[in-house]
């Protein structure tokens, strides 16, 4: 397996947000192990970015996080109910994350649709599979991922990114397989940077 830890993480946001598509997030839990193939990402970088939280420095309890070493593990909550997992990038002290907007559950299908839909009676229909985890919030939800992880290493904690995980037999993503390449979603507040071309996503 080849886990990703702080060292894939030290780099330019926009070219880690490209990158982890195709890899892996793995999810360790009390119930068993799912696996969720990236396909969508959104970079955000404090510095020159109004769509991030820390924006101009900003400093708040909830932005403090964005501020670690990256690989640290950033998770907020939106509309008081949706929680977004983020991945802290670039030096200590930068601020800014990759946020992970949507993905394919390749392993443990059915322990992921019981988070996300509640009671599973081992039945998945071809229209909740579609929904099951193709958005920030759906994709938290059915990887059981809340505040309780935030501020938390990704190299070492049971919530980790790989590139590949050949014991269930997921390979790297073909480095010929084309990118696409947007502006960021909900964002229109931010003035300029809601133009930025900073979504990536996969078919």
């Amino acid at each position: 397996m080849a886990r990703l830890d702080g060292t894939f993480f030290l780099r330019d946001t926009v070219e880690a947000a490209k990158d982890l598509l195709g890899c892996y997030l793995v999810r360790e839990t009390e119930k068993g192990r799912i696996v969720c193939r990236i396909t969508e990402t959104e970079a955000y970088v404090g510095a020159v970015d109004k769509a991030c939280h820390a924006y101009g420095g900003r400093m708040t309890e909830r932005t403090r996080t964005l501020y670690a070493s990256p690989g640290t593990i950033y998770v907020y909550l939106i509309y008081g109910m949706y929680h977004c997992l983020n991945v802290v990038t670039e030096a200590e002290g930068t601020a800014a994350a990759v946020l992970i907007r949507g993905g394919e559950i390749v392993h443990g299908l059915e322990l992921a649709a019981a988070y996300r839909f509640g009671a599973f009676d081992g039945s998945l229909t071809a229209a909740r599979q579609r929904i099951l985890s193709n958005g920030p919030g759906k994709l938290c939800k059915a990887l059981n991922i809340d505040r309780s992880l935030n501020n938390l290493s990704a190299a070492s904690h049971p919530l980790y990114f790989a590139d590949e995980l050949p014991e269930l037999s997921l390979r790297k993503r073909p480095a010929s397989l084309p990118v696409h390449i947007g502006k960021r979603i909900g964002i229109d507040y931010a003035q300029e940077a809601a133009e930025f071309p900073w979504r990536f996503w996969l078919e």
